[in-house]
């Protein structure tokens, strides 16, 4: 099943998307990665939507991937003696370590580490936001705010810290543990929130040893100062937009998300758009004009792919959400503006064989008006220097390897399918004609552009650029 379109859709699993009619439907309508969220659901739920998956993935034949987002440190207050209690601008207000309930003028914050960080000036915001209080000073033991603007406040908040690098791990004991069991599932995909730093995805890297690819989700301002070098460390980037909406003002995201994009397509690491892209679906049967613009906007771009997160895991119309995102994406790509706004974004290659041959295979795809750039990779290096390039040509992926496969269902224009292991060119070139004409890419008489890394086997060996004409 060959999609029309190079961007991807990944959907959320959870209730509304459990049983295997419903994931089916959503592969089928589009989805090309399937997110497991846990920060919600048991291990036991998750184990048995992945198999569902899996079973699903035989059935049609094509990898599907599956990213394991884990939930990541979570600041709350404690909690109050009524249950809630509401607050006033201008009021003085204190968070503190006493575990007593709260009332209207303190709570306890059972984070001793943040009492450490938080300085005159910076501000907490309580409640994604709904309230914010700017700090006045902090002695270690208590930190006196004043209300900036009144609202209520209740058990169990979430507090977010836009004005400092918190000294806390991006892998919570609840991660480690989801982290073994998402590793022994045989998820593909890892997602890190709340990086703030590369030492972050270092971290996880260490744990992960090799088993998946990491996706650092950017949410914190703090790990904007240090972005080239967290997306050097990363192996994708999601953009996630509920929390980086919190901390920064509403009108800086736009600008920060095609900070970021740009970016991530001068390093080549796919980069995904997330949160509220059709938040109106969850509970009606078509987007608002405005979501539709910025999914659109997400695509032109250059976004490799872009998510649905309630609107597929709870939302009363998951299939529609997907073919809606389906449908958006291919009438982007249909625009010419998209193409030219690919090479007004298009990043030169740096001083390295593969960079070169890919920027040749780009080159070579567009003169010829190859069907099809063919990629044979087993660490799936190529085909992602390849995705780079964004050629006009579609990308299939041949690879011996089903773990790569997987992963790169996630990658801009990547089509990927299992070969046995290549031992010599000629053998490449019969199996990339049978494959593009297998697959859907090419006729006989048509042109293809070969490009793989000699000695076969070898990661980051990308030096073979080869045109063929299919036969049979």
């Amino acid at each position: 099943m060959r999609r029309q379109r190079q961007a991807k859709i990944v959907a959320t699993l959870g209730p509304a998307s459990a049983t295997p009619e419903m994931i089916r439907a959503l592969f089928e309508a589009g989805a090309d990665v399937f997110r497991f969220n846990f920060s919600h659901g048991s291990h036991a739920d998750h184990l048995a939507r992945y198999q569902i998956v899996r079973q699903v993935e035989q059935e049609v034949g094509r990898p599907i991937a599956v990213l394991a987002d884990l939930q990541g440190p979570k600041l709350r207050i404690g909690q109050f003696a009524q249950g809630r209690v509401s607050v006033e601008a201008g009021q003085a207000f204190v968070l503190d370590h006493d575990a007593t309930p709260g009332d209207a003028h303190r709570v306890c914050l059972p984070h001793p580490e943040l009492f450490e960080v938080i300085g005159p000036g910076q501000s907490l915001l309580i409640d994604d936001g709904k309230v914010r209080l700017q700090v006045d000073s902090s002695d270690g033991a208590r930190i006196l705010t004043r209300v900036v603007n009144s609202g209520v406040l209740s058990d169990r908040k979430g507090v977010n810290v836009p004005d400092a690098v918190l000294p806390i791990p991006a892998l919570t004991a609840k991660d480690r543990r989801d982290l073994d069991f998402a590793l022994d599932m045989g998820a593909d995909w890892i997602a890190l929130s709340f990086v703030q730093r590369p030492e972050d995805v270092k971290e996880a890297r260490t744990l992960v040893a090799g088993r998946a690819a990491i996706l650092s989700k950017l949410e914190k301002p703090a790990a904007l100062d240090r972005l080239e070098e967290i997306i050097d460390v990363s192996d994708a980037i999601m953009v996630a937009r509920g929390d980086l909406g919190v901390e920064l003002p509403p009108e800086c995201v736009p600008g920060t998300q095609k900070r970021i994009l740009r970016a991530c397509r001068q390093q080549g690491k796919p980069v995904v758009i997330a949160t509220q892209m059709l938040e109106s679906m969850i509970s009606a049967p078509v987007p608002t004009r405005a979501e539709v613009s910025d999914v659109a906007s997400a695509i032109y771009d250059g976004s490799d792919a872009v998510m649905l997160s309630a609107e597929s895991a709870h939302g009363d119309y998951p299939v529609q959400a997907v073919t809606m995102m389906d449908r958006v994406i291919t009438e982007v790509e249909r625009d010419p503006l998209y193409r030219t706004l690919m090479q007004a974004q298009y990043a030169a290659p740096q001083r390295n064989r593969p960079d070169a041959i890919c920027a040749a295979l780009r080159d070579v795809a567009g003169i010829l008006g190859a069907s099809a750039t063919v990629t044979y990779t087993s660490s799936g290096h190529t085909s992602l220097r390849a995705a780079r390039e964004r050629p006009s040509a579609p990308i299939l992926c041949i690879t011996p390897q089903l773990t790569t496969a997987r992963r790169l269902a996630l990658v801009w224009g990547v089509h990927s399918t299992i070969s046995e292991q290549m031992h010599d060119e000629s053998q490449l070139v019969g199996a990339a004609c049978q494959a593009a004409v297998r697959e859907g890419f090419a006729r006989k008489g048509d042109q293809i552009a070969i490009t793989a890394g000699m000695p076969f086997g070898q990661p980051g060996s990308t030096n073979l650029l080869r045109v063929a004409e299919v036969w049979g």
